[in-house]
């Protein structure tokens, strides 16, 4: 079943826009990045973004596809580290912030056990059967910091509105078939999961990712609910921690952009 939500008014702090942008190859030295800092979508027009710039529907999608191809992998053991500076929590900087509870924990509190945080798979592994290998499985766009048993509670569930609140995660939702994250960042899953849906599309050995308007998709390389997801996107579009958490990426691991938090006009551009 389904319900509305009032969005909470996210934080905002001061943003200094960057004054040098690495220019389109993914191979230029990275540069430094700190809270509260992020890149400014309008320079990254005139370089990253290119050859996407005036595009719509399946030609901007294919054009963002070959842009963001071009990426530095990491292997899944590599990705812990990396998201201890992605999801760093601007006020204490030996924390990371768990996506679904809004938890502050130790980076160094990661692992298995009860009580852990360990690599949350916004686009469910399953989807697509990628599991951890190089590439989709590894690709730190859509890994999160997640409290163990509530990474497990989300499981391979798409998204969609609706179920029972999750005791140990004040906020969000699930039932039998889908999971809905907490309002502060419904934007940011919806976000990650196009990303996903338009770097990986079947020409490198892995499966054509897509989102569709569906729940319950199993092992198909899909993911939904699309329209939910669309309008979680609209509702609450990104902030500072997720503009830096993208140049973090960019600069740091994997020199490639979620386009959809530089320009998330782009969803309705394309869906």
């Amino acid at each position: 079943m389904s319900r509305r939500h009032s969005f909470y008014a996210r934080p905002l702090l001061v943003a200094v826009a960057a004054a040098t942008v690495l220019a389109g190859t993914a191979s230029a030295a990275p540069a430094a990045s700190s809270p509260g800092r992020y890149t400014a979508a309008a320079a990254l027009d005139d370089t990253y973004y290119q050859d996407a710039v005036g595009k719509t529907g399946a030609e901007l999608k294919a054009a963002l596809h070959t842009i963001i191809s071009d990426q530095t992998k990491l292997s899944y053991d590599q990705v812990w580290d990396a998201l201890k500076a992605t999801d760093e929590d601007p006020a204490n900087s030996s924390n990371v912030v768990l996506l679904y509870t809004g938890r502050s924990q130790s980076k160094n509190d990661n692992g298995g056990g009860s009580g852990q945080w360990n690599r949350e798979h916004v686009w469910a592994k399953s989807h697509g059967d990628f599991g951890t290998s190089t590439g989709p499985g590894t690709d730190v766009h859509h890994l999160r910091p997640e409290d163990v048993q509530v990474n497990s509670t989300r499981g391979n569930k798409d998204f969609d509105n609706g179920g029972s609140e999750l005791g140990d995660a004040p906020g969000n939702f699930t039932d039998g078939d889908s999971f809905e994250p907490r309002d502060e960042v419904k934007g940011d899953v919806a976000r990650m999961i196009l990303y996903m849906a338009v770097r990986y599309e079947g020409n490198d050995s892995f499966a054509d990712l897509e989102p569709n308007d569906q729940v319950d998709n199993g092992s198909a390389p899909k993911m939904g609910k699309l329209s939910v997801l669309k309008q979680w996107s609209q509702e609450d579009p990104p902030d500072t921690f997720e503009k830096r958490r993208n140049d973090v990426i960019f600069e740091q691991f994997q020199h490639n952009r979620n386009p959809f938090i530089d320009h998330p006009e782009w969803v309705g551009a394309i869906w």
